[in-house]
């Protein structure tokens, strides 16, 4: 467990965000179908990411006149990127000369490989090849079902985030109207439910100048291509953006 950013986003960055958000979803017929963050919620690493195939992409957007910036740094980015196996991106954007609109200053998806500067086609890298989630996607998975669980109890969601080495996951307003707190923490078959971890008081101290009120939510995941012919059949691999199915029986 360690410390991690809070920093909010700034209303002058708030609409150069929602533009990019836009921007990256005209790029492709349909939209992004996959989006992994596209809420403008704290903690921060990177700023937009999406799945596309088999890819991952994480996006940092920077103001070319930099006169407007936004939450965290392309360290973080840099982190999320290859704790997922994925792809760190910049997208330059521009504020137009007349109005308040923003631009991407380059053109087609306008992203940059955020280690060569060199421009990224996510499309052209999507392959055919079966990748394995990593651990990072599997909790990111499980905090979004956590996550959709509580808004559709009509619990007001505070903030949520998928790195599996920060915890709480989530925070939400409770009952009382007051802060909640959820450790999540994920498990792949054969295993049907994860673990408390084992420094469960330490995160309910780090917690309790806003809240001592927590949950533990347990989330298992099994392919669905997983035959079950036996106790001890072999698990079949979580294959990224390949259909899987989900144990979760509500907070602890």
């Amino acid at each position: 467990m360690y410390e991690i950013e809070m920093q909010e986003m700034s209303e002058a960055f708030f609409p150069c965000w929602k533009a990019a958000g836009i921007h990256l979803g005209k790029q492709i017929d349909g939209g992004i179908q996959s989006w992994m963050r596209a809420h403008p919620y704290p903690p921060f690493l990177e700023h937009l990411s999406f799945r596309l195939g088999n890819q991952l992409f994480f996006v940092r957007i920077e103001d070319v006149d930099d006169k407007v910036r936004g939450p965290a740094s392309r360290r973080g980015l840099a982190a999320a990127a290859r704790a997922a196996s994925g792809h760190a991106c910049i997208l330059p954007m521009k504020k137009r000369l007349f109005g308040d609109s923003w631009v991407a200053t380059l053109p087609g998806w306008g992203l940059l490989d955020a280690a060569t500067g060199k421009p990224i086609d996510p499309v052209s890298l999507v392959t055919d090849e079966k990748i394995e989630m990593t651990p990072w996607e599997a909790h990111d998975m499980a905090v979004q079902v956590v996550r959709d669980h509580l808004g559709g109890e009509g619990f007001q969601l505070m903030s949520w985030q998928g790195n599996p080495e920060v915890d709480p996951s989530i925070w939400f307003v409770g009952k009382t109207t007051k802060p909640e707190w959820v450790v999540v923490r994920s498990a792949r078959y054969p295993c049907d439910s994860a673990e408390r971890p084992a420094n469960w008081v330490a995160i309910a101290r780090s917690c309790a100048r806003m809240s001592t009120t927590g949950h533990f939510a347990s989330v298992a995941i099994v392919s669905a291509d997983q035959p079950f012919r036996s106790s001890d059949e072999a698990a079949v691999p979580l294959w990224r953006g390949y259909g899987m199915h989900v144990r979760f029986t509500g907070l602890e």
